[in-house]
């Protein structure tokens, strides 16, 4: 069993880019459908810097520092 590659899928997001630019030059896109897309697109860069960032998440079950009063 080979073991998954991490990170985002370059095809994926080749495939993001492609529909951005496609989405937002159709003068016949509703702003519904632009901002679908445009969505999309940032979830995939906050998914990216998550990734990306390996601290993300570390301090979850720490404890706070409120309860030292």
């Amino acid at each position: 069993m080979s073991k998954k590659s991490k990170g985002i899928n370059p095809e994926l997001e080749k495939a993001l880019n492609e529909l951005l630019r496609q989405v937002m030059n159709d003068p016949q896109a509703t702003i519904t459908d632009k901002m679908r897309v445009a969505d999309r697109a940032l979830k995939l860069e906050a998914l990216k810097l998550k990734d990306s960032d390996a601290e993300w998440g570390a301090g979850f079950m720490d404890v706070d520092d409120d309860e030292d009063k």
